[in-house]
């Protein structure tokens, strides 16, 4: 037996991921890496007594190459004499209907075939192939994203499979190097398949691969993964222990005090009952709650959260955003026009030949660069994933979230109207600042003149309308 497979029975055994005469489906893609699980679990098998079992799931995401990658993993189950289940999943369709990332959609997806496979064969244990480069990539991945202890512990040799607690995830190679399994797999003639997506600088994980850690091994720490493995492990054990703590405090009804815990137990207290409401959450959310009692917290526009001072948390339930859908379409060609939209009567000038003081302020009024803002606008109510950089700020930000820092109540939020260009960038928001970049400076060659007021009554003239709902407008030279 080869130095390799002694080391992976060791690890199976050593931390009881199989029991001998267990059945285990194996997780197969294609790739090096399952490939080199199936045979390693395979040749081990004759002397454990596993009964395997093969999984393929079909992402079709690279066409002919997926195609590929399947018939490889049917031809090689059939050469070991093992049953073998193939799905297939339309991961970009399914991407778009639940508004995910396409990784995000294909995790899911190949979780839910997963849990039904194992059904399908009356199996409990799954095998992946995570080796021990996936978990120094996966540490600087979380790190660069500000993950604490739990994250950046990383994966486990075993835990519940996500879509199917009664299902257990093993990972048999976490400790191994993938040179180790190339070089199993040179030795044993094992085929597979290369992916082509691995090799691309755009995806921060091959980033890390490729550029930070050669970078970090060479001019820092040759030994490098050794160092942060052993990490992970600390992390994990500490992130272990803390949970038991946290959950026999949220079970003792005769608890201490919250406000008397150490902040580290506090936020764990609060991201075990976080997790357990399906709640994501970030550092940002953890302090608020830890830090305010009784004060509810948006995360969601439709949820928000409360702590007790008993350090419980409340969720509630808002009625869900309807956003408006009237919307239409302004052509600012003639110099001088006004238009009724929704209830708000606004009204335009553009100047030619720009005076160079700069306007006078007054209420319900705003000057912008003309040349910027375009000759057609669209007039519409807020919706979900508008942006705007107000004038002053750096960057653009979520309208909810300026709505929601600048305390403007909900219901009110659906009323205001919004101007965008023709391209959908918003330069204007009803009682907002101007948008930074729509401002007037040296370069303004025309300048618009904006003003509006909530009205009643009808004005009349023509424009193009889009919507449920209609709005008029007319126009003077």
């Amino acid at each position: 037996m080869s130095d390799f497979l002694q080391r992976v029975e060791h690890s199976v055994v050593s931390r009881q991921l199989l029991r001998r005469g267990q059945k285990v489906l194996v997780a197969v893609s294609g790739g090096a890496d399952s490939m080199v699980l199936l045979h390693a679990l395979h040749r081990l098998a004759r002397e454990q007594k596993w009964k395997l079992a093969v999984a393929h799931f079909n992402h079709q995401l690279r066409g002919r190459s997926s195609d590929a990658d399947e018939r490889l993993v049917r031809a090689t189950a059939r050469r070991l004499k093992l049953p073998c289940v193939v799905e297939r999943g339309e991961v970009k369709r399914f991407a778009g209907e639940r508004k995910l990332s396409i990784e995000m959609a294909a995790r899911r997806l190949r979780h839910d075939f997963l849990a039904r496979a194992a059904r399908q064969h009356r199996i409990h244990i799954v095998a992946l192939a995570h080796h021990a480069d996936d978990q120094v990539e996966l540490f600087f991945l979380r790190l660069l994203r500000g993950a604490g202890a739990k994250g950046l512990a990383g994966m486990k040799w075993r835990g519940p499979l996500p879509s199917d607690a009664g299902v257990t995830l093993i990972r048999p190679l976490l400790d191994q190097a993938k040179s180790a399994l190339l070089d199993f797999a040179r030795e044993g003639n094992i085929r597979f398949r290369e992916d082509a997506s691995n090799a691309s600088r755009d995806i921060p994980r091959n980033r890390i691969r490729h550029e930070l850690l050669p970078l970090l091994r060479r001019d820092f720490q040759p030994a490098l993964p050794d160092i942060i493995l052993r990490q992970m492990e600390v992390l994990g054990a500490e992130s272990d222990f803390l949970d038991g703590v946290a959950q026999a405090w949220l079970s003792d009804g005769s608890r201490a005090v919250f406000d008397d815990l150490h902040p580290a137990l506090q936020r764990r207290v609060l991201q075990l009952q976080l997790t357990g409401m399906e709640v994501r959450f970030d550092f940002d959310l953890i302090e608020q709650l830890r830090t305010s009692v009784e004060h509810p917290v948006m995360v969601s526009p439709a949820l928000r959260v409360r702590r007790d001072r008993a350090g419980q948390l409340r969720v509630e339930n808002m009625e869900t955003v309807r956003f408006a859908t009237t919307a239409a379409t302004v052509a600012l060609k003639p110099t001088k026009g006004e238009i009724r939209f929704d209830g708000v009567r606004l009204c335009w000038q553009a100047e030619t030949k720009p005076s160079a003081r700069r306007p006078a302020a007054q209420p319900g009024c705003e000057w912008f660069d003309a040349d910027k803002v375009g000759l057609e606008v669209v007039l519409r109510h807020w919706r979900a994933g508008d942006r705007f950089q107000p004038i002053g700020m750096a960057s653009a930000s979520k309208l909810q979230d300026l709505f929601t820092d600048l305390k403007i109540p909900r219901s009110r939020r659906r009323e205001l109207i919004v101007a965008a260009t023709s391209g959908g960038e918003v330069w204007w928001v009803e009682g907002l600042r101007i948008a930074e970049r729509f401002k007037l400076d040296a370069n303004t060659r025309r300048r618009l003149q904006w003003a509006w007021q909530r009205v009643e009554g009808t004005v009349c003239g023509t424009l193009r309308r889009s919507g449920t709902r209609s709005a008029e407008a007319s126009s003077a030279r």
